[in-house]
């Protein structure tokens, strides 16, 4: 029995993005029907806008089978987490001034398109936990991935008395719980990143003791080897950049240049952008470009919604999960 919001988009979604945010949504759950995997790739600020709320139950019922997304987003939904009511929404961010955009800087909050993020409360309040683990790692001569350093961060409980949202809606912790794969290239482009190049400056910390996006690629293509069998390995973007691009050229990698033979291509291709394809985006590529680039083949059913992620992927993931 479906739920008010998939009887909603049954009834009311016949046409144009609609359609295709209908179609994509049923493609996905047949794709999952069929004995097929997900993944999830999550570009810009997702977790700033608090997709967790939605995307943590698709992890618990285990729509969700890996996730690549940028550093930023690994670590805003902790932020978030420890942090909640010291965010600051500013619904008229078109009119700050330069000089109102810098006493927010002064007041220690980055802004996120219409949302703050206090520095001290989040950026601090996660950090002594985290290098804690790092010097820990760092003196063993141990070596882990960035998601892995906050995994035991989250399992170790250190943080459960700061959190100030109902953990059933961060991701991270829905993740952490399932020791969910995930991959995030370019991880230096971060918040933690920066803390931690800068441990390594001062010379505390080594720059080998966090693996790198190389490390995250060769993981990957074993990951993918396993768990490409049968009904094989979907693709659901939210957005573009790096959290997409990276973990989609594991196939092409695999057969082009490790010259492997029978690679699957992934079996389900679906992405949420408002790039414009004209101007040369590959984030706005659409998805028969990608054949070209030996990712999807001739067979993979492909989706591309031109709408904001915001507003379209928690609606995609409630027809999913039937609600």
């Amino acid at each position: 029995m479906k739920g008010p919001i998939s009887q909603f988009i049954d009834h009311h979604y016949r046409h144009f993005n609609a359609a295709a945010l209908k179609d994509a949504a049923n493609g996905y759950i047949d794709h999952l029907a069929e004995g097929g995997k997900m993944m999830v790739t999550l570009a810009g600020a997702m977790s700033t806008a608090e997709l967790g709320v939605s995307l943590a139950e698709m992890i618990r019922q285990d729509k969700v089978h890996i996730i690549s997304c940028t550093g930023a987003n690994l670590e805003e939904d902790l932020m978030n987490l420890v942090a909640h009511s010291h965010y600051k929404r500013l619904p008229n961010y078109r009119d700050l001034t330069p000089q109102q955009e810098w006493e927010l800087l002064e007041q220690g909050l980055n802004r996120v398109t219409d949302t703050c993020i206090p520095e001290e409360e989040a950026f601090r309040r996660l950090q002594k936990h985290i290098y804690a683990l790092w010097k820990e790692a760092n003196d063993k001569g141990a070596r882990h991935f960035p998601h892995e350093f906050m995994y035991q961060m989250i399992q170790s409980g250190v943080l459960k008395d700061y959190y100030e949202i109902d953990p059933k809606d961060s991701w991270m912790v829905a993740a952490a719980e399932k020791n969910l794969p995930i991959v995030v290239g370019g991880w230096e482009d971060s918040t933690m990143g920066n803390i931690f190049a800068s441990y390594v400056v001062k010379e505390t910390l080594q720059a080998t003791t966090m693996k790198s996006g190389i490390e995250y690629m060769v993981w990957l293509t074993e990951w993918y080897r396993q768990n490409s069998e049968g009904k094989g390995i979907g693709f659901f973007q939210i957005g573009g950049g790096i959290a997409g691009d990276f973990p989609i050229c594991v196939v092409p990698m695999m057969y082009q240049d490790l010259e492997w033979e029978g690679v699957p291509f992934w079996r389900y291709f679906c992405q949420i952008s408002d790039s414009t394809t004209s101007f040369g985006s590959y984030s706005g590529a659409v998805p028969n470009e990608k054949i070209t680039c030996g990712k999807p083949d001739t067979e993979t059913p492909n989706y591309i919604i031109e709408s904001d992620a915001t507003i379209v992927a928690p609606l995609v993931f409630a027809y999913v999960m039937g609600q």
